[in-house]
């Protein structure tokens, strides 16, 4: 007499899985699949590499004006320890054709895998229900055989890693499921990290290359004990910089420029035994866009409204003056949009030598 046995039951994959799953795949998959978005104004370089693997946006970020070479961070520092360049976003991927072709190869080569099975092989399963029969999960709509009906209209977006960002879980957070956006259309609401004219002015802040200004000194290099020493910065090598990041793709083109101007001067005169002018050691900028004021013959005796004294010698070495210059940074983008963003600063040091003033009495 035969045994009604229950059946075996396949476990459901949670949403959560599913994500977890098409992100590893996403991740894992070549990086010949798409064109690796270009890190620099010039088209040379490329994020990651050949020895790097996963998904990048077929899209090319492109960087212009006063950056970094070779898509390298520039060398601003933001005021805010709490901000942040974005370490990854949604940028387009490819086509519906062009993303069936990849997507379908990979899930059937994991799917195909020895060993393969529970619950990631069931997640691969719905993965490709999604793609394939239009299997949705929460607040994310699935798609009839990717979309390719829709080929030419839109592209699917994945995830960008940036590739300045030193945390790797930074870095790749942005693990969700690719997904389709009209041309035209922007993402839907949820993608906060979806690339966006302030995403793009956050990445133009990260490359900026401010100009490595030396202050001017009275007396240069060498200055004596209880000598005030006159310090300046000329308005004609000391002026606003721009940085512009955009993303051109058809039927999505945003940029944004993100501008620098100079506010201040703070000097550090590298020791205790030392004073500055003005006390505080900021030297704040002229109705002329200058800073500080040329020494000139005749005021030797006047205290100059941006310098330092220093009160001991600096014997057989050299005192570290350190120049820093804070920059009111905000930006425009594409549509009107734009804000400021947090202020940024740059330092150069130079070497002062402190002499004393040998008297003779007789």
């Amino acid at each position: 007499m035969p045994v009604n046995r229950p059946r075996p039951t396949i476990p459901c994959p949670s949403a959560a899985a599913l994500i977890l799953a098409i992100s590893l795949l996403v991740l894992t998959a070549p990086t010949a699949a798409a064109e690796p978005v270009d890190w620099d104004k010039g088209g040379q370089a490329k994020e990651g590499g050949s020895d790097r693997t996963g998904i990048f946006a077929a899209a090319r970020i492109q960087y212009s004006g006063s950056v970094a070479k070779g898509g390298g961070t520039g060398n601003v520092t933001s005021s805010d320890v709490n901000w942040t360049p974005p370490p990854c976003w949604y940028a387009p991927y490819l086509g519906a054709k062009d993303f069936k072709k990849e997507m379908s190869k990979h899930i059937d080569s994991q799917l195909n895998t020895p060993g393969m099975g529970g619950t990631a092989g069931a997640a691969l399963g719905e993965t490709k229900r999604h793609y394939e029969d239009g299997f949705g999960i929460p607040g994310k709509p699935g798609y009839k055989d990717y979309n390719v009906e829709n080929d030419g209209k839109g592209m699917f977006w994945a995830g960008v890693e940036n590739p300045n960002e030193p945390d790797y879980l930074k870095r790749t957070s942005c693990t969700d499921l690719p997904f389709w956006v009209e041309n035209g259309d922007a993402p839907p609401p949820q993608y906060e990290e979806a690339i966006s004219p302030e995403i793009l002015a956050a990445l133009a802040y990260q490359h900026m290359q401010l100009p490595d200004t030396k202050v001017t000194l009275a007396p240069a290099a060498n200055t004596k004990v209880n000598l005030p020493t006159w310090a300046w910065l000329d308005k004609a090598v000391f002026d606003e910089v721009q940085a512009t990041a955009a993303l051109n793709v058809p039927g999505f083109n945003i940029q944004a420029t993100t501008t620098a101007r100079p506010v201040s001067l703070k000097l550090e005169p590298g020791t205790k035994d030392a004073e500055t002018y003005p006390a505080s050691g900021e030297c704040v900028i002229n109705a002329d866009k200058s800073i500080g004021e040329p020494y000139a013959k005749g005021k030797a005796d006047q205290t100059p409204p941006c310098g330092l004294k220093y009160l001991r010698s600096s014997g057989d070495g050299t005192y570290k003056l350190q120049a820093t210059i804070t920059w009111d940074i905000d930006w425009t983008g594409t549509g009107g949009a734009g804000g400021d963003l947090p202020n940024g600063t740059f330092g150069n040091e130079q070497a002062v030598t402190v002499q004393e003033i040998q008297a003779v009495n007789r």
